[in-house]
């Protein structure tokens, strides 16, 4: 926030003001930073009929040293296995049942019985309220931003609202410009709503959820997008205005950023709640590319490298997917995400740290 001085103000405060603001500026180029790089988790989809044992599947995250993981539903079974293994979780609220989350009383007993019968809440860093709703469930647009105040308003009861974090993730399709990042803007005709979930995000200090695919970006505009670009080893780089970009990670990542300043929400956090690339079953889906691609994703975090418009503020990821998806639907690509095998094997060597 920039405050503006009155012009006769006392000239001495403006001295003092400055001589301080220098001196903690010293003070943090001097001082070793110590802020946390951001969490790095997994998603952990389960439309499959070969997945390995719950347990198993948490035993594989600890010996990876994976402390972060997406649900996307509050199944009891799951969530018991989680129960006191040092993972913290999103949950999501499928999108089915977000008309029946309109009250307070509903959100509390959803809240008791759906999640903290069989989880601590400790364990719990985030519940995404429904998943792309905006644009592939539009039916279920209308009961978003209700299914948010009401859980809200259940977690406030619970005395649990500043440590359990709401959100709603959605498809990076939601902007209708995202290239050049600086020009990027929301859809026109999503903007009611979107505004009235961004407003929750800012008032609640919750960051704004979006999945993110360079992949599917490549996929879709060829040839103006490079699959170098995308798996972010391309030599020519992107000019936008004084910032230069490498990569289209940081490019879409950069673009929400603006468009949420663009509409007076510069200070709400943007977090990467789905990324990827496939092993196989399209073009460019090979386990080299999908190694090259997450390994970089990772690194990125946890060095907390940040983006052209946030550099040092490294950007909180969820890789996709833990394990390959064999009942999913869509194009075959869309069945290879995982990056380890039903037998806890890793696909390829990528490390979590």
């Amino acid at each position: 926030m920039q405050i503006k001085m009155p012009k006769n103000f006392d000239h001495h405060y403006d001295h003092l003001l400055i001589l301080s603001q220098f001196s903690l500026l010293l003070l943090n180029l001097l001082s070793p930073s110590s802020a946390a790089p951001p969490p790095i988790g997994i998603c952990y989809g389960r439309v499959a009929n070969n997945l390995p044992p719950l347990t198993v599947a948490v035993d594989i995250l600890k010996a990876n040293n994976i402390k972060n993981v997406r649900l996307f539903n509050a199944n009891p079974a799951t969530l018991s296995s989680f129960s006191n293994s040092g993972i913290s979780v999103m949950i999501g609220v499928p999108n089915e049942i977000l008309p029946t989350l309109t009250t307070s009383s509903a959100a509390v007993g959803w809240l008791q019985s759906d999640i903290f019968s069989s989880i601590p809440a400790n364990q719990v860093r985030y519940i995404a309220v429904g998943n792309e709703v905006f644009l592939k469930d539009p039916f279920y647009t209308p009961h978003v931003v209700p299914a948010i105040l009401s859980l809200h308003q259940a977690l406030q009861t619970l005395n649990l609202s500043h440590s359990i974090k709401l959100s709603s993730p959605q498809a990076a399709s939601v902007l209708s410009i995202s290239y050049p990042p600086s020009s990027a803007s929301f859809a026109p005709d999503l903007k009611p709503v979107l505004f009235l979930l961004l407003q929750f995000l800012r008032d609640t200090a919750s960051p704004f959820m979006v999945n993110l695919y360079p992949y599917f970006s490549y996929l879709n505009n060829r040839p103006y997008v490079s699959v170098d670009y995308a798996l972010f080893r391309d030599p020519n780089p992107v000019q936008d205005g004084a910032l230069v970009y490498d990569n289209l990670f940081d490019a879409s990542v950069d673009a929400f950023v603006s468009a949420l300043e663009r509409e007076g929400f510069g200070g709400v956090e943007v977090v990467v709640s789905e990324t990827g690339w496939p092993t196989s079953g399209g073009e460019a889906a090979s386990v080299e590319n999908a190694l090259a691609y997450n390994r970089e994703v990772v690194r990125r975090a946890a060095e907390g490298v940040g983006t052209p418009k946030k550099a040092g503020e490294g950007v909180e990821v969820y890789l996709f997917d833990l394990f390959d998806e064999n009942e999913k639907g869509g194009e075959e690509y869309e069945r290879h995400f995982g990056i380890f095998g039903p037998d806890g094997l890793k696909a390829y060597d990528l490390g979590f740290n």
